[in-house]
């Protein structure tokens, strides 16, 4: 294997349940309350998906202004509610590792450029690192779109590259991209909910898996 492409949220950085709260609060705002744990079973789908599923839970379709109302306050609160953006344990590690060893990686976030801007910086990049977000793809997650595009960026094929991610739509998403996908805990999902979405190996969190990485096989350019 050649090459590691990697979610953001709750995989590298620790913001799920900062998304969590601020969709709850928004979709609460606009008289449309959804329980917490079924808006964190959406976190890791685009923005647009996750509307679309919010007005399933209440009964009414949503218009697409009013869609796109909500995800523009998401934003908003998101911002608020997590001012400050922490890597999760051996994040920074791992990837300084990867560049040590000439391992290609990059970064496919789901989330939007201006959202993700804080957990960028929060995990100290080298300004060459790729990244593909929400703004560089016609569809998000679970479509495969984001991390083809990465692969593409990378120079590799689907074949060679492993996907890291945290929610069962990043291991759908590197299913129909023809990509091995590797689960992580730290956003929430449990084991066997990640087997399940087709996960080859899953691991507590970023620190686990550079203590394991052994195990991947990868090659260095």
């Amino acid at each position: 294997m050649r090459a590691v492409i990697f979610d953001l949220d709750g995989t590298l950085v620790d913001t799920v349940y900062g998304h969590t709260l601020a969709w709850q609060q928004v979709l609460a705002e606009a008289g449309m309350p959804v329980e917490g744990w079924k808006v964190h079973r959406l976190i890791g789908m685009s923005g647009g998906l996750l509307t679309q599923a919010a007005s399933h839970e209440i009964g009414r379709p949503l218009t697409e202004g009013e869609a796109k109302r909500l995800q523009k306050r998401h934003g908003v609160v998101y911002k608020t509610l997590m001012p400050g953006r922490r890597p999760l344990p051996g994040a920074i590690e791992l990837l300084k590792h990867l560049r040590k060893e000439k391992i290609k990686h990059g970064i496919a976030t789901s989330g939007r450029r201006a959202d993700a801007k804080k957990s960028l910086d929060a995990l100290d990049l080298p300004k060459n690192t790729v990244v593909v977000d929400r703004d560089d793809v016609e569809r998000a997650k679970p479509e495969p779109d984001l991390f083809l595009a990465c692969q593409e960026r990378l120079g590799v094929k689907p074949e060679d590259c492993y996907v890291i991610g945290d929610a069962v739509w990043d291991l759908l998403a590197a299913h129909r991209a023809a990509m091995l996908g590797i689960g992580l805990l730290s956003g929430g999902y449990g084991q066997e909910e990640l087997y399940q979405a087709g996960a080859y190996r899953v691991y507590a969190n970023p620190a686990e898996l550079l203590s394991s990485i052994y195990q991947l096989g990868l090659r260095g350019s």
